[in-house]
């Protein structure tokens, strides 16, 4: 396996939830504990997770162990803030990455398989950006290759990561296994999930 990072977002401080979404319970799990048990079901190694609102009770009711969480006190701009935090605390560990696992952590449907296959195409790709297929628009989750992390200090924005990725379309591989993308942001999108599972 190679060395790569796994970084879960989840510095959200979820205005559409009216509630702390990362700690909302589906089946006694917290949505975040569903995304980092997954991802450690599918690479079993330190994984790191960058918090912003509410970032001390989520960290104090989060039972998943081996987890590293790191502080982005710029969460209040948006999603590329966390991928930046990520990035400069490697630097700032000295850590060093043949690449970076980016995963929000709530996309709770997104089947293991997939994320096992994005896995093996950075495996055999491993210059390459691996990213998701939304149809019109690629996305996260995605693994970036380590040239690119001094670009991606660059990004802005809740749609920086998604930009990035799209204006690289010619030097981005997807896996073609299907997924359910499904992002939870509303106590409607939640329960319509909760209701998915107990079917």
């Amino acid at each position: 396996m190679k060395n790569i990072a796994i970084l879960v977002l989840a510095a959200g401080k979820s205005s559409r939830m009216n509630s702390i979404k990362q700690l909302e319970k589906i089946n006694h799990k917290t949505l975040l504990e569903l995304t980092l048990e997954k991802i450690q079901r599918v690479y079993n190694s330190t994984l790191f997770c960058v918090l912003g609102a509410n970032s001390d009770k989520i960290k104090s009711e989060t039972k998943t162990k081996n987890i590293q969480f790191i502080e982005n006190t710029n969460f209040e701009n948006g999603l590329s803030s966390s991928i930046v935090a990520g990035i400069k605390y490697f630097k700032k560990k000295n850590y060093h990455f043949d690449g970076i696992f980016i995963l929000l952590a709530d996309q709770p449907a997104i089947e293991i398989s997939y994320l096992e296959d994005m896995l093996h195409l950075f495996e055999q790709n491993k210059d390459i950006i691996i990213a998701s297929n939304y149809g019109q628009k690629l996305g996260v989750p995605a693994i970036f290759p380590k040239k690119y992390l001094s670009d991606l200090l660059l990004i802005k924005g809740d749609k920086g990561a998604k930009e990035f990725i799209n204006k690289k379309k010619n030097e981005v591989l997807f896996s073609t296994i299907p997924t359910d993308f499904l992002d939870i942001d509303t106590k409607e999108e939640l329960q319509r999930y909760k209701n998915s599972i107990l079917k």
